[in-house]
């Protein structure tokens, strides 16, 4: 649409597609696509249309993360604000834009078509589902050039891979190979090629945008939050979830569709 001139957006048949299209520079993030991310996530959970998200990029590259090179460059230049106030604005809508996709009750899917780095690494684990093709490369360089980790890569690769590993991933910025990336779990299936990939996820998205979209939401939201909550009070998370699913429009179609033979037709509610 035009007013987004760092993506390509699209929403058809339930299906909000966010494009990385920045391809000259790796889809790296400036301030203008900060501010674009941010309000294109906002947009796909805000939109009662949209009922499954898909994130990817342009070109070679998935994202590089954010466009150092312009931010120190904006700095040198004199601006009006300290650097620390500059890169503190730019976590600000970077993480608005993670929270967004992260909180969404709509499923989230991240096609990794190429190389991700640093924040585009956050954005990608930011997703419900990560698939990737078999070129995309993870790396997270941030101390290799003296900065701290932002993005939620601290959050979201910890619980993946476990602390050690990920300290290791953040002291030596190391890339990983997409098959490196699915044997750790950052990733649950690799393509062969960009385009096999580009294919498959978007028919999951459309899949998933023609499922139960309540029940999809309160099963995200259970898991998110099992890792911080005990037995007795995930379970009762759990009772609560289901007995909301079973009062949807979607739950008496399901229930129909099982008892004819049929497949559902659910329609979100």
């Amino acid at each position: 649409m035009a007013d987004f001139t760092r993506f390509r957006w699209s929403a058809e048949e339930g299906v909000a597609t966010i494009t990385f299209a920045r391809p000259e520079r790796l889809n790296a993030l400036d301030d203008v696509a900060l501010d674009e991310l941010a309000r294109a996530c906002a947009r796909a959970a805000a939109d009662d249309s949209v009922r499954a998200i898909l994130l990817t990029g342009e070109g070679r590259g998935f994202c590089a993360g954010a466009d150092v090179k312009f931010m120190m460059e904006r700095a040198i230049a004199g601006i009006d604000e300290p650097v620390g106030a500059l890169f503190r604005s730019g976590a600000t809508r970077l993480h608005a834009a993670v929270a967004e996709l992260r909180r969404t009750p709509k499923p989230v899917v991240a096609a990794v078509n190429g190389p991700a780095a640093g924040a585009g690494v956050g954005l990608a684990l930011a997703a419900d589902i990560v698939w990737a093709a078999r070129d995309a490369t993870f790396t997270l360089a941030y101390t290799q050039i003296g900065l701290a980790p932002d993005g939620a890569t601290t959050y979201f690769l910890t619980r993946l891979v476990g602390e050690k590993r990920a300290l290791e991933l953040f002291f030596l910025g190391e890339t990983l190979t997409a098959d490196e990336a699915a044997r750790l779990g950052v990733v649950t299936r690799v393509f062969a090629s960009q385009d096999e990939l580009a294919r498959e996820a978007r028919a999951l998205a459309l899949r998933l945008a023609k499922g139960p979209t309540v029940a999809f939401g309160l099963a995200k939201a259970c898991v998110v939050d099992s890792l911080r909550e005990g037995l007795e009070s995930q379970m009762e998370k759990e009772r609560q979830a289901i007995a909301r699913s079973a009062v949807t429009e979607d739950f008496m179609e399901g229930i129909s569709a099982f008892v004819q033979k049929r497949p559902a037709e659910f329609k979100g509610r």
